[in-house]
């Protein structure tokens, strides 16, 4: 067994917990280690420091209320709070107590609020859209079934089957697909001769 005494083993693993806490929460989470038993110089571990704050550092009127009341909550979870420069952090402190039911020690978590409000405001204006009167689009890539359908449209505007088309509407339609990047679709001579019912070699010429 080990010979430490207990509220040293409860420090110990505390700062275990404290260093998985501030790795998984970095940069904006400061995580503090607080030794109640030493309220004068209390902190003894503090991680992501966005307090300005040091080891051997006093503990907060919290922490001296914890020592003052055995009967304080056992744990504060997201309350407000703020730092000395005016940031809004939000807060949770985590009362540790001994075998005897007393404080020892505290964990406690500061998110920094002012830098997540930061980024929440740029993903919101960033993100921002707004209704143009008379606009209405919708952005896609060319597909082979477009090829069909504008092949269609065309004879059917025409009041022809495609297989019947001239070669004049033939080169017309020819350059209506290239303007419109359908020809450089992959297989997209062998759709179009399929739909106006000739050879490919027919296709290369009104392309060309």
């Amino acid at each position: 067994m080990s010979k430490l005494p207990e509220r040293d083993l409860i420090l110990r693993e505390a700062a275990k917990i404290a260093d998985a806490l501030a790795e998984t929460f970095a940069p904006i989470c400061e995580v503090v280690v607080h030794d109640l038993t030493n309220p004068s110089h209390a902190i003894v571990k503090i991680e992501n420091n966005i307090s300005g704050r040091s080891v051997g550092d006093p503990a907060t009127e919290l922490g001296l209320t914890r020592i003052a009341k055995p009967d304080f909550p056992d744990k504060l979870v997201n309350y407000a709070n703020r730092l000395s420069d005016g940031r809004v952090v939000k807060s949770t402190s985590i009362g540790l107590r001994d075998g005897a039911n007393r404080y020892v020690a505290a964990i406690c978590l500061n998110v920094d609020v002012s830098y997540l409000n930061g980024m929440a405001d740029y993903i919101r204006n960033l993100t921002a859209i707004k209704d143009v009167e008379g606009v209405s689009e919708r952005i896609q890539a060319p597909r082979s079934d477009d090829i069909v359908k504008f092949i269609r449209d065309y004879a059917l505007a025409r009041n022809k089957d495609p297989k019947s088309l001239n070669t004049a509407e033939k080169r017309d339609l020819m350059a209506g697909l290239q303007e419109r990047g359908l020809m450089s679709l992959k297989g997209s001579i062998d759709e179009v001769s399929k739909v106006l019912g000739t050879s490919r070699s027919s296709i290369y010429y009104y392309v060309k």
